[in-house]
């Protein structure tokens, strides 16, 4: 029932925004947009995977592959961007080769061919030393990305695995160009040379990004837009009278509940609603090599604290905080079922029993009145609301808790080098692709984005297993397993609560639809703007 009520929420949400069939896309115009964010730690999506690095630069690349922008809430369809086909593996499913468009052009003129391609993914799957790649673990499968001939780029994988080519789909994977690379391989981190539909216009740090149509885009007919401002505003009310006064038509990531009452209230058949259950929950993750967080008793005691059954109706309310659900997207065939859920450590349906059993596992562990502070992301929906929640939670078995609220390039720089007691942040996976998307639960060793710095073997192990399994039934039983050891029996990371999408726009704005993710559809080539 459930999936069931997922589907028509997309399908209204599809139906409700963008372009209605029939209507003719016009052309020209700037479209200005909010990011609710301060400035990301760089322009590199292959190093980043802040939302904010993507909203900003996503216009000015081209992918390998993508989320079908006119369709992105089914989630496993897919569309080419710089190929001519998805291919079918071969190599009994061990080999992909692609065909890459002819005539596609850099912004500074340069030829795109298959060396630009295969140069990016492997900057991706294999970074030179000194290379942050946040995606590196997504492609342990992949043994070589080759480009034999001008045209065409071959993967070759180690093993046959179904996570793979939904993966080259990650909006992040940005084509570069390869003789770029070459000379600084971390030139992009601070610059953008790309292909996509816009050209970079004005940059202003920790302000706003602008860009220009590109005349000899690849996708005939594309883009409508004249051009786009991409705004960077991490306070909410800024966000809301921005769209209420007319000088924003929209914020990709999502309003709460509260901002989309009020704009509609206020603003009527002006803005138009797209809501989505989101691919995004938060995540409350420990340091395992700090003390006492390293006892897996103070760890699981903080879980037991948390009543997410009794506080997800009145926090949807207030937040983008909603739905209840393990480390899998909860609209996806292999999530947990609420009674599979009630069975794990931090979802047993009696909340005072559950606090209970975390006052004798504190007391047993030394750590009765237990102090910290909580690492939290300087951005109100959800981290700073959640916080709140947290803190107030944990008051409840006699944990005191006080918080450090950073932006988000020292958020992430405190996560990177360890330094912090207990974070709050996210899981927040591009295209909805269980097997890869609970990858953040990995040890630190195998994924890098994962900042809990724990070691766990066996959680290793039957991640290894369920990454080469292929029939999906099986899958399904190595993923109860998986999260039964790194949230039960380890209780390394909670994930609490899923978020609720909601996306309040001027009505003028046409041919952008929401899907499940912040990530994707955000290189703006179809939006056009009806005024």
């Amino acid at each position: 029932m459930r999936g069931l009520l997922i589907a028509v929420s997309l399908l209204f949400a599809v139906a409700s925004g963008g372009s209605v069939a029939g209507e003719t896309p016009k052309r020209g115009g700037t479209l200005t947009y909010i990011i609710p964010a301060e400035a990301p730690p760089s322009l590199d999506g292959h190093r980043e995977g802040t939302f904010a690095t993507v909203q900003m630069v996503a216009p000015f690349y081209s992918v390998l592959m993508r989320v079908d922008p006119l369709n992105p809430s089914e989630t496993t369809r897919f569309d080419c961007d710089l190929c001519t086909a998805i291919p079918t593996a071969t190599d009994d499913g061990k080999t992909y080769t692609f065909k890459i468009r002819d005539g596609v052009k850099f912004h500074d003129g340069t030829s795109l061919t298959a060396d630009d391609v295969a140069a990016s993914w492997r900057h991706i799957i294999f970074p030179p030393p000194g290379v942050l790649s946040a995606r590196q673990n997504y492609f342990s499968m992949v043994d070589s990305v080759e480009a034999p001939d001008a045209t065409t780029v071959v993967f070759r994988l180690k093993f046959a695995t179904s996570a793979f080519l939904p993966a080259l789909a990650d909006p992040f994977a940005f084509i570069y160009e390869k003789r770029l690379l070459d000379a600084d391989p971390h030139w992009y981190e601070t610059h953008i040379m790309g292909s996509g539909p816009f050209r970079p216009g004005e940059y202003e740090i920790g302000q706003s990004m602008s860009g220009t149509r590109d005349p000899n885009y690849y996708h005939a007919g594309l883009p409508y837009l004249d051009g786009f401002k991409a705004l960077l505003a991490p306070k909410e009310a800024v966000r809301i009278a921005a769209i209420r006064s007319g000088r924003a038509a929209i914020e990709f990531r999502g309003f709460p509940p509260s901002a989309r009452d009020a704009l509609v209230s206020e603003l009527g058949d002006a803005v138009t609603v797209q809501t989505s259950d989101w691919n995004c929950h938060d995540l409350v993750t420990p340091n395992a090599s700090r003390k006492p967080f390293d006892d897996v008793r103070v760890r699981r005691a903080l879980l037991l604290a948390i009543d997410q059954w009794g506080s997800s109706a009145a926090l949807s309310k207030i937040a983008i905080l909603q739905a209840v659900g393990g480390i899998v997207f909860p609209g996806s065939p292999m999530a947990a079922t609420k009674q599979e859920l009630q069975q794990l450590t931090g979802f047993w349906p009696d909340i005072e029993k559950s606090r209970a059993e975390a006052r004798r596992l504190l007391k047993e562990a030394g750590a009765e009145g237990l102090t910290f502070e909580l690492l939290v992301r300087n951005v109100d929906q959800p981290y700073k609301f959640g916080a709140v929640w947290l803190i107030d939670q944990w008051s409840k078995i006699g944990v005191h808790v006080s918080q450090k609220v950073l932006p988000t390039g020292p958020w992430f720089g405190a996560m990177r080098a360890a330094d912090f007691a207990v974070v709050l942040e996210s899981s927040c996976p591009v295209v909805v692709n269980p097997i890869l998307d609970v990858q953040k639960y990995l040890p630190h060793e195998l994924f890098v984005e994962n900042y809990g710095y724990y070691k766990d073997p066996v959680a290793a192990d039957i991640y290894d297993k369920m990454l080469h399994e292929r029939d999906p039934a099986q899958q399904r039983v190595l993923m109860r397993a998986f999260e039964k050891q790194v949230v039960d029996v380890e209780a390394h990371e909670f994930p609490a609560l899923w978020w609720n999408r909601i996306v309040v726009h001027r009505s003028y704005v046409k041919g952008w639809h929401i899907s499940p993710s912040h990530f994707v559809n955000q290189d703006l080539a179809t939006i056009w703007l009806d005024q």
